[in-house]
């Protein structure tokens, strides 16, 4: 090996080690998003309360339940990857306005910060896209 070669391989991340952190990186950027899906079917009633509470119609509800869940699991398949973390960056963006905005209370500010870090994280994966072990990846190859 050359120089130039012993220091490419020096700076590059192995491609199993990138493939696999970004495998990771999706299964928990998205799973706050499965749990939060599934927790709103099971208290149904008291998250559509919440959600009248600061003007959001309730009737929003479904397709809420229907973007966390579905966009969760195609994030973790990596199945429209980039679309779909778009579509999760927004609405990430949406729910940190209407329902963290209250910056006098310490933990809404958190909850803000979180939602803002959330969706860069979505941004960066739209960017870049899902990466090797990802349904859109076997659909290129």
């Amino acid at each position: 090996m050359n120089t130039a070669t012993l220091s490419a391989a020096r700076t590059t991340p192995s491609t199993t080690l990138a493939d696999s952190a970004g495998l990771a990186g999706r299964v928990l950027l998205a799973a706050m998003f499965l749990l939060a899906g599934i927790t709103k079917i099971s208290g149904y009633a008291g998250t559509a309360g919440y959600m009248a509470s600061v003007g959001v119609p309730a009737a929003l509800l479904p397709a809420v339940i229907a973007l966390e869940i579905g966009g969760a699991i195609a994030i973790i398949i990596g199945f429209q990857t980039r679309l779909v973390a778009l579509a999760l960056a927004g609405f990430t963006l949406a729910a940190a306005a209407l329902f963290h905005s209250n910056f006098a209370d310490q933990m809404q500010m958190l909850l803000f910060l979180k939602n803002i870090s959330v969706a860069g994280g979505f941004l960066v994966l739209a960017a870049y896209g899902a990466g090797r072990y990802s349904f859109d990846a076997r659909r290129k190859a």
